[in-house]
């Protein structure tokens, strides 16, 4: 019995080294995933981005500022004038975290009375805001400590007040289901496409298609319909739990949702296309499609902010139509994000799917004749 499953795993590994392009496959992608993977998915959070509206101006608020500024953790991006320019900067993302200094707040320090000092926060992004807080209520607690120990104080001086903007309580649902949404249309429609032609020449009826009055497009368009239709169907399922079961509150328009949508499961289809276009077996589409789907996800926001990955990893992101998606998702759902300011995410993805589906017409024509 052992002799034969000895030969056995010695012919599969033989078949499966004996193909230079699985060779590639099983040895260089996650070499590449690793190197990508380590500097990419990381929950530290370096460069907060930090704006800052000192009303008070005395030397105790320019302490604090200066704590907060001279942290590696955050950078600053503005001073504040006004409390009116808060709104358009978290809204626009130009800023994670807003501190708002009182008026009154040097001179109550000097009195030994107690004071508060007020944190607002983009609470889009759950987790990073979480991280954020908690970097500032270090800052703020240090603070505390070298002020009681200069001035002899029995209780702390200041205290943090936090506001989340978008997620109150900064529910990590809000933020995760609206990202798995798009992770999940992603494996749905990536899987279907990316083994449709390769199924087909491994089992031999893709030939049958050259005998065919069908054109080249005319069979992209054909293969491209079901995983078309399938997304949207999964997409349709997957909005409802995410609103009648999970409660993720739903503030944007449909139409806006389901255009976006409707963007990426092209750009997602073209992928999957070209990979069955590429892969001569249905192992190959397999390993293809799982190829790009672990980076997709990794290098899409999905976890771990953009913004603090490496630059260039962050170039490779804007080839992810993952990435777009996540920003609609959470755009529409949590701030109700219309139409007009999303047209940042919407031509990116439009542009993946025309030149990936543009690339797997070729692909076809260059197999069929």
């Amino acid at each position: 019995m052992w002799h034969r499953i000895h030969a056995l795993v010695i012919k599969e590994l033989l078949a499966l080294m004996r193909d230079p392009r699985e060779r590639i496959l099983i040895i260089v992608p996650p070499l590449i995933q690793l190197l990508i993977f380590s500097y990419a998915a990381t929950f530290d959070l370096n460069h907060v981005r930090l704006a800052v509206y000192d009303q008070d101006g005395g030397s105790a608020a320019r302490q604090l500022i200066s704590d907060f500024t001279g942290s590696p953790n955050f950078e600053l991006v503005r001073r504040l004038h006004s409390q009116h320019d808060i709104t358009g900067l978290i809204n626009n993302r130009n800023a994670l975290m807003v501190l708002v200094v009182p008026q009154d707040f040097s001179r109550r320090l000097r009195n030994g009375l107690p004071t508060q000092v007020q944190v607002l926060l983009d609470g889009r992004n759950s987790n990073t805001a979480m991280i954020a807080l908690n970097y500032a209520r270090n800052i703020v607690n240090n603070f505390n400590d070298s002020w009681q120990r200069d001035h002899h104080l029995a209780k702390p001086p200041a205290a943090l007040v936090t506001h989340a903007w978008f997620n109150a309580n900064l529910e990590s649902r809000l933020f995760i289901v609206p990202g798995v949404i798009g992770v999940l249309l992603l494996v749905v429609v990536i899987m279907s496409t990316a083994l449709s032609v390769a199924r087909e020449r491994e089992q031999g009826t893709f030939d049958q298609l050259l005998v065919t009055p069908l054109r080249p497009l005319e069979i992209l368009i054909g293969k491209s319909m079901p995983g078309l239709i399938i997304g949207l169907f999964e997409a349709t399922i997957v909005i409802g739990t995410a609103v009648w079961w999970f409660d993720v509150p739903l503030r944007g328009h449909l139409a806006t949702l389901y255009f976006g949508i409707l963007l990426f499961l092209l750009s997602a289809i073209g992928v999957g296309l070209m990979i069955s276009s590429l892969a001569a077996t249905l192992q190959q589409a397999l390993l293809g499609g799982f190829m790009f789907l672990v980076p997709a996800v990794i290098l899409s926001g999905f976890a771990t902010p953009i913004g603090n990955m490496p630059q260039a990893v962050q170039y490779i992101t804007l080839f992810n139509p993952l990435r777009y998606i996540m920003v609609v998702l959470r755009g529409v759902f949590l701030e109700g994000t219309p139409f007009s300011l999303l047209l940042n995410q919407f031509w990116p993805m439009a542009l993946i799917g025309v030149c990936t589906l543009a690339f797997a017409g070729w692909l076809f024509r260059h197999r069929m004749y």
